[in-house]
């Protein structure tokens, strides 16, 4: 989960809401992604599809059967679908999503993906704290 949070620390860097994930297989981290909505000009482009996308090409597979996602914030729904058709073994996030908080329900998962919240949560939350923070006072300063 330090690796997640050092990537949320990249998107915050970046000027992106600052969520961060990396995916494990066998030991090994084999993909590391933030945040890059606002880069790409894209909603999709979650810290956590853009880390599907690239262990999918590091592992020459579309099932991430063996691994763990680790992700910063709580999957929202896309990305909880997301991780069902990867059939991820293992999602594990650090902060809960209040607005979508309901969202480790299992249907959303995949039957076999163990879920676990709550990991390294306050670190987990700082950059976020920190980018809302930031944005709020750049209103005030309007």
């Amino acid at each position: 989960m330090q690796e997640a949070v050092k990537e949320a620390y990249k998107a915050l860097d970046a000027d992106e809401v600052p969520i961060g994930a990396v995916v494990v297989c066998g030991g090994k981290i084999i993909a590391r992604a933030f945040n890059m909505t606002e880069t790409l000009q894209d909603v999709t482009a979650h810290a956590e599809m853009q880390a599907f996308t690239a262990a999918a090409a590091d592992s020459g597979g579309k099932y991430l059967k063996d691994c763990t996602l680790y992700v910063t914030l709580q999957p929202c729904p896309m990305c909880a679908g997301a991780a069902y058709w990867t059939q991820i073994g293992r999602v594990v996030y650090g902060a809960t999503d209040q607005k979508h908080s309901n969202i480790d329900r299992k249907p959303l998962f995949h039957p076999r993906t163990e879920v676990t919240g709550g990991v390294l949560e306050q670190e987990c939350m700082a950059p976020l704290k920190l980018f809302f923070a930031r944005k709020r006072r750049q209103q005030v300063g309007k």
